[in-house]
């Protein structure tokens, strides 16, 4: 179904020349721009997002938020902004669980959980799981909203991301985002979505070194912003991040 709002889509890409065909050819075709940010990859992870039809910025800052904030600027101010990974372990197809609530309900952020939805055995580690219970309880503690996940799949609109001020340049952009929504009593919505063994190696859950700086950057960005002296306890009743 075509939608009015304009869609854009950003795929942060680093060596993901095996998964981008799969990512990139599952993609609804109401999808109004196509960025691929291709985070200094050393394969041919350009050359084939542009043989698929994407746009693709270069951002040689190494760090995933340095890559979501790269596709952002190169936006052509769509309504709204789908974030997605490389590594085809998120359903591109399920685009549209994400944005409706935004379009229909007047959501401000839609994150897809994996822990809702059908994760595929192995696609989740423990350690994942065990640190995405951690990082949502603390969130509930401090500022009162319910999270199951902090997965990359989401769906924002771009008055809310702006409103947001992301900062963030590397692991922790998404617990940055929930944070900032959290405190900004944004009208959050999660939905279950389906979540798949990536291809090719994690350049974070797959070392043991990428899960441990992860994680701290995680537990960093959640105090960092509980100290901040703009820092407020929670949203307004009705505001708190639900499941569908």
């Amino acid at each position: 179904m075509r939608r009015e709002t304009r869609i854009g889509v950003v795929i942060p890409a680093l060596d993901e020349e095996r998964a981008l065909p799969k990512v990139l050819g599952a993609l609804p075709d109401w999808i109004d721009e196509l960025i691929v940010v291709d985070n200094g990859s050393s394969d041919r992870t350009a050359e084939v997002a542009r043989a698929s039809g994407a746009r693709v910025v270069v951002e040689p800052r190494r760090g995933y938020g340095a890559a979501c904030r790269a596709g952002i600027a190169a936006l052509d101010r769509p309504g709204v902004v789908v974030f997605l990974d490389a590594d085809a372990s998120d359903d591109p197809s399920e685009i549209g669980r994400l944005v409706d609530p935004i379009l229909l309900e007047g959501a401000d952020l839609v994150i897809g959980s994996r822990v809702l939805g059908d994760a595929e055995p192995g696609a989740l580690t423990p350690v994942q799981r065990a640190g995405n219970r951690l990082a949502c309880a603390l969130i509930h503690a401090f500022w009162g909203v319910r999270y199951t996940d902090l997965g990359p799949f989401r769906a924002i609109k771009r008055s809310a991301l702006e409103r947001l001020k992301m900062a963030d340049q590397g692991f922790g952009w998404t617990v940055e985002m929930q944070v900032k929504a959290a405190r900004a009593g944004l009208a959050v919505t999660e939905v279950p979505t389906r979540y798949r063994r990536r291809i090719g190696v994690s350049k974070i859950s797959g070392t043991v070194s990428g899960t441990v700086r992860a994680g701290a950057k995680i537990l960093y960005v959640i105090f960092r912003s509980l100290l901040s002296p703009k820092n407020s306890r929670a949203g307004r009743p009705g505001e708190n991040a639900r499941g569908r």
